[in-house]
């Protein structure tokens, strides 16, 4: 079995299991955080949760750069740099910001992140530095790269505000959840998924590449579903409520 082969499968896999995440999560929200239940099997610390299910991302694609054959050009340190931005903060940063080491997260919720992390990492990472054949620099002055550039940067500037903002909460209610206020919390409930999906679909721009839009649409499938189970989890314990949001887009749903 060629490496080519084998890539194409996992790639078409993606894309399959975004349908599948997308239809499950509609009906069953992912058993972490405000929705953690019993019934998954054993728990690990929350934080050690995360590190376990976003290191591998970082980790793999920083393996990909490292072994590509297209590595030394400034397009592709944009894409490493960008990613592991990204995924740096995500695995290591992030987790050390949760106030919480009461809270639990199963098992096989982050094996299966673990599980992804890997599979899309390699898959978008072997892509960019080894299978394309290359970017060359004039790339980076492409109008799709510069407006994928763009979308990235607004994407991860609203989930890392939106993020501050739930942290902030937290600390101010370490008894439980309360309403956030603030920038888009204004008008959806969870502009930290939305700034997310933006960013992954900037990224999908920025590299035109389809391993690219797998990740794009896997983020979209898996974060849409749990951005309106939240919504619904706020207006079920909150009467006060704004009645205004929507779960994830401003006006529209």
């Amino acid at each position: 079995m060629s490496e080519r082969f084998l890539y194409d499968a996992l790639l078409i896999g993606l894309l399959i299991s975004a349908a599948g995440s997308a239809g499950v999560l509609s009906f069953i929200p992912a058993p972490y955080g405000r929705h953690i239940r019993a019934g998954w099997g054993p728990t690990l610390e929350n934080r050690l949760g995360w590190v376990i299910m976003e290191a591998p991302a970082a980790v793999v694609f920083a393996v990909c750069f490292a072994a590509g054959e297209y590595r030394d050009t400034l397009t592709a340190w944009a894409f490493f740099i960008l990613w592991e931005a990204h995924y740096v903060h995500r695995s290591f940063i992030y987790p050390l910001e949760l106030n919480s080491t009461r809270k639990r997260m199963p098992v096989v919720i982050a094996s299966m992140g673990f599980l992804f992390n890997v599979l899309n990492s390699y898959v978008n990472g072997r892509y960019l530095f080894t299978l394309s054949g290359g970017y060359p620099d004039r790339w980076l002055a492409d109008p799709r790269f510069v407006a994928g550039l763009l979308l990235f940067l607004a994407g991860y500037t609203i989930n890392r505000h939106a993020d501050r903002t739930l942290r902030h909460l937290r600390h101010r209610n370490a008894s439980g959840y309360a309403i956030p206020y603030g920038g888009l919390y204004r008008w959806i409930s969870c502009p930290n998924y939305f700034g997310e999906i933006v960013e992954w679909f900037g990224w999908a721009l920025a590299t035109w590449s389809l391993p690219g839009l797998a990740f794009a649409v896997w983020t979209a499938a898996n974060l849409a579903p749990r951005a309106q189970s939240h919504h619904i989890w706020y207006r079920e314990h909150f009467k006060s409520y704004p009645p205004q949001r929507r779960a994830l887009l401003p006006g529209l749903w």
